[in-house]
């Protein structure tokens, strides 16, 4: 029987994603200065398990999202160091950041909703 190497600190990589997404809301809020970068929410991380790489999905409150994305993957050796100052872990992740459309997709959602049952209400 073969066993796995357990990992000493359980959920490890969860704690270690959502550290690094409130320090990179903090730093793009604080620090970035690049004016594609408008107001930008870090809705998730994804880590791989060896550190190596994070995908960062975000969603824009203002601002071109292509602009945004360009703009952050351009900053992302800045953000990366800042993250390497304040985390205090071996190997800090290469960013790579991916524009998050789920709240575009929830609210076309629930305009479809909306218009169906308005139809619905005027047929009955």
């Amino acid at each position: 029987m073969v066993r796995r190497k357990q990992s000493s600190v359980p959920n490890r990589g969860f704690r270690v994603a959502d550290q690094i997404q409130r320090d990179l809301a903090e730093l793009i809020a604080r620090e970035l200065k690049d004016p594609r970068v408008g107001m930008v929410t870090i809705n998730a991380i994804e880590v791989t398990p060896d550190y190596a790489h994070a995908k960062v999905y975000f969603s824009v409150l203002t601002g071109n999202p292509e602009e945004a994305t360009e703009g952050l993957n351009a900053a992302a050796g800045f953000l990366r160091n800042g993250l390497f100052k304040r985390l205090h872990i071996h190997t800090v992740p290469t960013l790579h950041f991916l524009f998050d459309q789920t709240t575009e997709r929830a609210s076309d959602m629930n305009a479809l909703i909306a218009k169906a049952v308005s139809s619905r209400a005027q047929e009955d």
